[in-house]
């Protein structure tokens, strides 16, 4: 990210009609790999953004061998990680009711505090009652648990509707809101539940590494419309591919 940046303040001089009108500036590998030595990346930076992405995504082995490996000390307790992760493992294979209890356990203030969060879990274990075909179970558990939630938040209102909607036909994939009883649905509660956790524990809810590449990407865009250069198309590999002359 430092190296576009320098590397677009130097092109800079390219804007004018003249150097528009003529082919871009050719940068070569062994130029660009020199700029790329220039730029100073400590490797203590490099340990914690790892250690970010292990610690947020949940991989608490790979966090502890890597803490073991680079001496790089995680923000918060790694014995959390499991407690976090068995709370999302639960929401992911829909046992709604057993998430809010571990996550009450957890920490009982971080539900107390978000009500946003509890009528999603509440609305998941609705979609999980669906899903077993467990109809009048399902009607009386919308009406006394969703149903006043609904009558507070017109938007809670509106999904309660949508939800419950779902009892109405037969074939699900014809009705319009199927895509409730998707896994995908479970996996987004699943982040909701995940993210708010963190947050209680003053962690960042999203990793920091994804958001590098993003902007990596974006980076790489910009220098496209000024310059050919050894860019990365493989992120995996982050080879580095010789510019079209």
């Amino acid at each position: 990210m430092f190296l576009s940046r320098i590397v677009l303040r130097d092109l800079d001089s390219i804007d004018s009609p003249a150097s528009m009108a003529s082919s871009k500036k050719v940068v070569t590998r062994d130029e660009w790999e020199r700029k790329l030595r220039d730029v100073k990346i400590r490797k203590e930076d490099m340990n914690r953004l790892v250690m970010n992405f292990l610690v947020t995504e949940g991989f608490v082995d790979a966090a502890d061998k890597f803490r073991i490996e680079s001496g790089t000390q995680p923000e918060i307790d790694l014995a959390t990680i499991t407690d976090r992760m068995e709370v999302k493992k639960a929401v992911q294979s829909g046992n709604v009711q057993e998430a809010i209890e571990k996550i009450n356990d957890l920490n009982p203030t971080i539900l107390d505090t978000n009500p946003q969060l509890y009528f999603h879990l509440q609305q998941q274990k609705l979609i999980e009652l669906i899903r077993a075909g467990k109809i009048s179970e399902a009607l009386e558990f919308a009406q006394e648990e969703l149903a006043p939630r609904g009558e507070e938040n017109q938007t809670f209102l509106e999904e309660i509707e949508k939800t419950v909607a779902l009892l109405v036909f037969e074939d699900v994939k014809n009705c319009p809101y199927g895509e409730l009883l998707d896994v995908s649905q479970r996996l987004k509660t699943a982040s909701e539940v995940n993210a708010a956790i963190l947050t209680s524990q003053s962690h960042e809810k999203d990793p920091k590494l994804p958001s590098l590449l993003k902007m990596l990407l974006w980076t790489q865009n910009q220098l496209d419309e000024k310059v050919a250069y050894p860019r990365i198309d493989d992120f995996a590999t982050a080879e580095l591919k010789d510019p079209s002359i």
